[in-house]
Formats: structure tokens, sequence, C-alpha cells
């Protein structure tokens, strides 16, 4: 195998087909339930959240799919609302009704009218959209675009849905006949994972679930933890010497260095500090990012440039396993990622 960025492929296996996100919370991605409904001749309701405001439990984006028989997949938001919609589609798709309908929900009591049963404050205005085989071309090109990692967008009206290359926004809701909702494909958020042991394979499997795009990078050929990843979309065997040329990593992504000791973690950490991510961990106890931030600044490094690492990563839970240390390091880059969104919920500590 050849190093510099080559991706790893001979004698890995790639992530299991319909587990590419937690969207189906079986395992199964919405578009692909939908997509095999259509391709059996079996009609399918999509529900979707447009738009959601306040502690909202459905967020913008959230989907679910459901048959008249009740199989589904998928969430929008869950508990009493979730039921009753559900309910809603299958009565719909049972009595051929064919057209789109909008729904707004309430969570609280203050609402007259169109309250979904739910106390946790907040609203969401969900779409319900029937979908028969017609469709079934286009739901093939959003799945196609989310494997291939293609930006694309999903565009949704009155008229129905369709998948374009254009990802400029439709105007948001104004009536139940005079709406649009745009969301991009598969910008999954991308984490780059420099270390292929044992905490980087329970890594990989926590932000795989959580619907991320895995980057996995090892200076080691043959490693057994790398063998046994599934989860990583992309593998790739590089020299740790130039890991900043190799690294294709943009200011959005998430960066983790967790490589099998001290000396490749500096050599790792010295090329990235100049370079912008959304998210900078370094793996190890505090002593050991002590020593080894103190070196750095012996050598030049500026104290701004070490500041804005995540050292020792993770949220403190107290730790032990590689299992829980993952945990804790996914708990942190929810948090980062998360923590400037209307939540309805205040900070951990405020």
């Amino acid at each position: 195998m050849k190093r510099k960025g080559k991706s790893i492929r001979k004698d890995f296996k790639s992530p299991p087909s319909g587990s590419r996100s937690l969207s189906g919370l079986g395992g199964q991605d919405v578009w692909e339930f939908i997509f095999n409904k259509l391709s059996a001749n079996i009609d399918v309701m999509l529900l979707y959240v447009v738009e959601s405001e306040g502690s909202s439990p459905g967020r913008r984006g959230f989907k679910m799919a459901v048959t008249a028989n009740g199989e589904m997949c998928g969430t929008i938001g869950g508990g009493i609302m979730e039921y009753k919609l559900v309910e809603r589609s299958k009565s719909l798709l049972s009595s051929g009704i064919n057209r789109v309908s909008v729904v707004k929900q309430f969570h609280d009591k203050e609402h007259a009218s169109d309250q979904s049963g739910m106390i946790c404050s907040g609203s969401q205005l969900n779409v319900l959209m029937p979908l028969n085989a017609s469709v079934s071309k286009k739901i093939k090109q959003i799945i196609d675009a989310q494997r291939k990692n293609e930006r694309k967008a999903i565009h949704l009206s009155p008229a129905g849905i369709k998948v374009t290359a254009d990802t400029g926004t439709m105007p948001g809701y104004k009536t139940e006949t005079d709406w649009g909702y745009t969301e991009i494909i598969n910008q999954r958020p991308v984490i780059h994972i420099i270390g292929g042991g044992h905490v980087a394979l329970a890594l990989s499997a926590l932000m795989h679930f959580l619907g991320f795009y895995v980057k996995l990078y090892e200076d080691r050929a043959e490693l057994n933890t790398i063998e046994q990843n599934s989860f990583a979309d992309e593998k790739f065997l590089i020299n740790y010497e130039s890991i900043a040329e190799n690294l294709n990593a943009t200011e959005d992504d998430f960066v983790v260095i967790m490589t099998i000791g001290y000396r490749t973690d500096k050599i790792v950490l010295k090329q990235l500090l100049n370079k912008k991510f959304y998210y900078l961990g370094l793996l190890g106890s505090e002593k050991k990012n002590e020593k080894l931030f103190t070196e750095l600044k012996q050598e030049g490094v500026e104290e701004d440039s070490l500041s804005k690492v995540f050292a020792p990563i993770g949220m403190n839970i107290y730790s032990k396993t590689t299992k829980e240390i993952a945990i804790s390091i996914a708990a942190q880059i929810i948090l980062e990622k998360n923590k400037d969104l209307p939540t309805g919920r205040t900070m951990p500590g405020e």
C-alpha cells in the first residue's frame, strides 16, 4: 500500500449499506426506506419538519416515512404528536388522498388550537407529503448524492419534491398553498481522526452513528483496529511527517489527534496548529499535554495557537474505558457543534 494520503481500500470493509446515518434510528436511512417501499409499489407518507422554534422536540430537517400498514422509519420528534401524525398519515394513505398538507403544532397549553399534546414549549411546522412510485427516481438521486457526498438540494413545495444542483433556498411558509423548503443533501459534519487505535475505533463508531462523515488516518499498515473499523467512510495510510499537506480539512471540520504516542502526537499537532478547524482536540493526560505544550512554547509556538486546542480532549465524565473516553469526546464535539443553536436549554454549568 502506498502512503501519502492514499485511501486504504484493500482488505478493509466499507461502512455497512443502509447504516450511514442516524435518521432511521434503527440503522436504515429514511430515504432508503422510502425507495425500498416505492420499488415494491407501496405508497409512503413523508413527514418533514420544515420549521421549528424554541424547545420543540422536532427540529428543522427531522423527517420520517410511514406506510398505510404502519411500517415507519425516522422521527419528527416523538411523543403523542408523532403518534397522532403517524395515525393521520396512515388514514390518508388508506383513503387514497393524494395531496400535500401542512400541520402546525404548538407544544404548550396556551394556544387555543393546533396543540400537539406536549408541554415542552416551542412549535414546529410539519409537512405531510404522499409519495408513490412515480418519484422513485428522485429518491434514488437523493440516496446517490448521500453516498457520493455530492452537493445537491432537496426542494419541497405544495407541488411535491424535486432534487437539483441548485442549492439556493426557496421562500419559507406563507400559506398552506404557498410555501417552500430547501435542504442541502448530505452536509454531514466531517471528523478527521488521526490515529487508528482502540479509542479511534470506538469514536469512529459513535461519530458514524451520530451522522458524521468519518475520515481516519494512521501511519501503521495492517493495524488490527484499522481492519476492524467498518465505520470510517475513508481510511488513509500516511506519514505523520506530512500530515499537514495530506489532511484535506476545512474550517468547518472537526479534528482529533490520538496517535500511538507522545512523539507522533507532537509531530501532528505542531503541523496543524496554524490551520483553521471548527474543533481541534488532543487525546492525553493533563501531565502529558502540559509537557508537550511546554516543549512547543520553547520551540517558538505562540500561546494563542495552543489555547484553541481542546486538551485533554473530551468532557470530564471520569471515563476509564476506551468506549467511555470516546463518549466523552463525542459529547464535547456535540456541545461545540450545537452550542450556538437555539435549544431552549442553558449551557452546562449555567
